[in-house]
């Protein structure tokens, strides 16, 4: 029988265990005013009712997104204005993170071919400090853009047929959609409408595509298979190719060519 004082709560201690956080990080949270004790005892001991573990397990799933403090406790206080821009703010984060990491990795793989390539010491130190100021590059991010007559359209077929990641169409008051982003991998690909003034056109405008968009994928030929079952437009199917890719090619509903590849193993 649950004691009348305390009900259906938990120890500071109890909760801090099931939650896979410790007593500290339970009272820190106090202190900053994101998560209180549902009511103390006479004694003064912490206790958490159901509420506060809600609170608690929303807390800690916002927390495994990779928002901060501050960011949490505006969406658990009003959630509805909070969490959808919170969580925009948190993916274009990502997506600087993930563009500095790139630039680190090419950085580093170039540097280390140039130093096994060369036994000089003094050039593996120049070439160390060569790959510093390639880090330092103010290009930071690349964004490929495709032109499309209808962004809806491409933006669900992209997402539904080859597998990408759906974003965002953006909508003018008229309805008209005059933006839309997805992502494929760690890129971010936008969709242009068409547009006489900077002359661009789908290639459903032209009738041929004037460039191929690329995207590695884990398993080529699995690839294929789903953009198959989706009715797909296959070019050619998965292929070893002399210049060290397998990899197959597919159009667009729009008539845009996309490559799907992945490197081949020694």
């Amino acid at each position: 029988m649950n004691h009348p004082e305390t009900g259906r709560t938990l120890a500071v201690g109890d909760l801090a265990a099931a939650a896979g956080l410790t007593v500290r990080t339970l009272h820190y949270y106090e202190e900053i005013g994101l998560l209180h004790p549902s009511l103390r005892t006479s004694a003064g001991h912490r206790r958490y009712g159901p509420d506060a573990v809600a609170r608690l397990y929303r807390l800690t799933r916002l927390r495994s997104l990779g928002l901060g403090l501050d960011q949490i406790r505006r969406i658990l206080d009003d959630p509805a204005a909070g969490l959808v821009e919170a969580l925009r703010q948190h993916a274009h984060a990502v997506d600087e993170r993930v563009a500095a990491l790139t630039r680190l990795r090419t950085g580093v793989a170039t540097t280390l071919a140039r130093i096994e390539a060369n036994h000089d010491p003094t050039a593996d130190l120049l070439e160390v400090l060569t790959t510093m100021e390639t880090l330092e590059n103010p290009l930071k991010k690349r964004i490929g853009i495709l032109v499309y007559r209808d962004l809806a359209a491409a933006h669900d077929y992209l997402v539904e047929t080859f597998g990408l990641l759906p974003g965002e169409v953006v909508l003018d008051p008229a309805g008209t959609a005059v933006h839309a982003y997805l992502y494929a991998g760690d890129g971010v690909i936008w969709l242009h409408p068409e547009s006489d003034t900077y002359q661009l056109k789908s290639p459903l405008t032209l009738g041929a595509a004037s460039a191929t968009t690329a995207v590695l994928v884990d398993d080529v030929d699995a690839h294929y298979a789903m953009v198959r079952a989706h009715g797909g437009d296959i070019v050619y199917e998965p292929t070893d190719q002399p210049y060290g890719y397998r990899e197959y090619s597919a159009r667009d509903c729009e008539g845009a060519l996309w490559s799907f590849m992945k490197e081949l193993t020694p």
